[in-house]
């Protein structure tokens, strides 16, 4: 190398500048380089060994070393041309975290002399740390009653870096709900937070999903995002709800307990209580509904616990309560309608009334003899009733009205063929199968005197010692009567005439109850060889004028001869005495009985003693009158063995006729009193 002069001076003058900066340096105390961070390995710090105004041939025999309190192997010194340069990866967060100075401390050591030298590095920051938000989903809880402009904090991300690089804004996905609330503390720090902007509802929308952006200002922008999920809580806000406001079941009557009638299903938009519900019956539900039914408060079942009776009750209206178990609760309500159907369970009722018994065996048809009601208390063809009678019965049924019926009389009547009818009425409904009822009705016949007498035989002979002691009994007679009760009843006298110059029954006499025949006193065969007489039976009294009688022929035969002559003073026939309100003295007098109607059938005659016209012993009276009336009654007399109609007895006239009997009468005694010269047997009667 060549120095020149001038090449002196300018060295010198180099020279002299150096000492003096390094004078400078060692009199503020250090050595200060930048190095941004995250530097690459091998990047250039510094010349620190000139800036320290070491030689560089001084730097190993003076042990020239770097130590920092921090790590130590961030920075190097490369002692063969004193560069400071990066060793390894410098974390400017990592060394100072959020400080806004970050520098590393070295101490530079040489010996021979000992000299010790400070160098500060500052680290600076770069934008290599987006913004971090704490969690990667924040949750956010919000009762859906929150009211719009409500604020709900939010944690805001952090950024590593410093100054600008660590700026950030905040931008918050598009929604109708929320939007982003953003403030500045008084620290400079930023607060943010979802501010609602529209009422929630989370039986709508229970969650919203929104992303929230922070951005920093560094170059180039670095962002970081964090899902907000968003809950909505929910309120007791939702009544449960049914699917239908009525609801409409048939069911049959006389179902089982326990039969599910049905299975209620009601919704509540609400969770968790608010939304669990609870079936009750409401408080309104009559005990006709809850003795008839229960419901399971939990399933909704409704079930029958008692027996539905279609007739009793045939609709069941249930309002039904659903509540939920929300603070306070809230319900909803629906009716369930219960139709019970009918099922042909019921037998038909059968009434008789107004039984008017006994019918008579003469009363005519079409009388009614009972009336009868049906009834049903099934609907439909279940409830339809129809009646019938016992087949081959001179009676009917005869439809009156609905459900209404006569039993009236279709045929003739006989108490003596058929005294009584055991009639059966069927009611039958018209279910099926079909249900049917039976009543029995009795019906007796009653008896009308249509029926006389009869003897066991029309005639009798009996023989009979003379002589006999006074009452003795001869013979007994017999007659039977085919009707019933007093019309049956049958009671024996003598038809009386004259035997010779005596009355027949002073001879004999016949018990009205027994027909026993007694002689009333000796006979001689001598003097009365045959005695015949006619016995008959009338009804107890004469007062019956419609009584029919019938006779019979009676001979006594005497064993001895002889004639047997009746003697005079025999009794004499004794008649019921006339009325003296009779008008005309030889007649009688007709009044109905005891409590006959005007339009009976049945009379009752006096005739007696009072009477100076008075028929002789033995004798009939032929006329009686009707008081108060123009008309009077005939009574024929009957010849022996006749076979006249036994309603000829009695003739109706008028009382212009008395006169003209009066003169028969007179000639009829005047007859008698020729004969009775004759023979002591007389076979004639009256």
């Amino acid at each position: 190398m060549v120095i020149t002069p001038e090449g002196r001076l300018g060295s010198r003058c180099l020279l002299l500048s150096l000492l003096l900066l390094a004078a400078w340096e060692a009199g503020s105390g250090h050595t200060h380089y930048s190095v941004p961070e995250e530097a690459k390995h091998g990047t250039f710090v510094g010349r620190i060994a000139q800036d320290l105004g070491l030689e560089l041939g001084e730097l190993v025999p003076r042990l020239f070393r770097v130590t920092s309190k921090s790590r130590g192997d961030l920075l190097e010194v490369n002692l063969q041309n004193g560069i400071l340069f990066v060793n390894s990866r410098i974390d400017r967060e990592e060394l100072c975290g959020r400080s806004l100075e970050c520098s590393i401390h070295l101490e530079v050591i040489v010996e021979r002399p000992l000299q010790v030298f400070h160098v500060e590095v500052e680290v600076k920051d770069i934008n290599d740390n987006p913004p971090v938000f704490p969690v990667k989903e924040q949750r956010v809880l919000i009762y859906e009653s929150r009211l719009p402009d409500s604020l709900f904090p939010l944690e805001g991300a952090s950024d590593a870096d410093v100054g600008s690089n660590s700026i950030l804004t905040y931008k918050l996905s598009s929604n109708e709900y929320f939007a982003l609330d953003v403030k500045k503390n008084s620290d400079d720090s930023t607060q943010i937070g979802l501010l609602l902007r529209k009422s929630l509802d989370r039986e709508e929308t229970p969650e919203h999903n929104l992303f929230l952006m922070a951005t920093d200002q560094g170059k180039p922008e670095l962002t970081g995002t964090v899902q907000l999920l968003v809950t909505v809580l929910d309120v007791n806000d939702n009544a449960p709800s049914f699917g239908q406001s009525e609801y409409e079941v048939k069911i049959f009557e006389n179902s089982d307990d326990g039969t599910i009638v049905i299975r209620l299903n009601a919704s509540d938009r609400d969770e968790g209580s608010n939304g669990e519900i609870s079936y009750s019956f409401n408080s309104l539900v009559p005990p006709i509904v809850t003795n008839k039914f229960r419901i399971d408060s939990n399933t909704g079942e409704i079930v029958i616990q008692g027996n539905l009776d279609f007739e009793k009750e045939n609709l069941y209206k249930i309002r039904i309560d659903a509540t939920d178990k929300g603070h306070p609760p809230m319900a909803g309500h629906c009716t369930v309608l219960v139709k019970v159907l009918d099922k042909n369970d019921n037998v038909p009722q059968i009434a008789l009334t107004s039984l008017s018994l006994p019918v008579r065996e003469d009363a005519q048809f079409g009388t009614v003899i009972a009336l009868i009601s049906v009834s049903d208390l099934d609907s439909g063809a279940n409830g339809q009733v129809t009646c019938s009678l016992t087949p081959h019965v001179p009676f009917k049924l005869l439809s009156t009205f609905k459900n209404y019926y006569s039993l009236v009389l279709d045929g003739t009547l006989d108490r003596e063929s058929v005294a009584s009818y055991e009639l059966v009425v069927t009611a039958r409904d018209g279910g099926s199968p079909s249900l049917w009822a039976t009543a029995s009705v009795s019906v007796e016949v009653g008896d009308v005197n249509d029926n006389a007498p009869v003897f066991a035989q029309p005639e009798y002979t009996v023989f009979v010692k003379e002589n006999n002691a006074p009452g003795c009994h001869i013979f007994t007679v017999s007659a039977r009567d085919a009707d019933a009760q007093e019309n049956a009843r049958v009671a024996y006298s003598l038809v009386e005439r004259r035997v010779g110059e005596r009355a027949l029954s002073s001879y004999v006499s016949v018990h009205a109850e027994s027909g026993q025949v007694f002689a009333l006193q000796p006979l001689d065969r001598e003097e009365l060889e045959l005695l015949q007489f006619r016995p008959r039976q009338p009804n107890p009294d004469w007062r019956y004028s419609a009584s029919l009688r019938a006779g019979m022929h009676s001979s006594v035969h005497l064993e001895e001869a002889g004639i047997l002559r009746a003697g005079p003073g025999g009794p004499d026939q004794q008649w019921p005495t006339v009325s003296s309100a009779t008008p005309e003295p030889e007649a009688g007098e007709v009044s109905p009985p005891v409590g006959a109607g005007v339009n009976s059938n049945s009379w009752t005659f006096k005739y007696g003693p009072g009477n100076p016209k008075q028929s002789g012993p033995g004798e009939l009276p032929d006329k009686f009158i009707i008081p108060g009336s123009p008309a009077i009654i005939s009574i024929r007399q009957e010849p022996t063995n006749s076979q006249i109609d036994k309603s000829d007895f009695i003739t109706f006239g008028k009382k212009e006729e008395t006169k003209k009997k009066k003169k028969k009468k007179k000639g009829n005694k005047t007859q008698e009193k020729k004969e009775k010269g004759n023979s002591t047997t007389d076979t004639s009667d009256q």
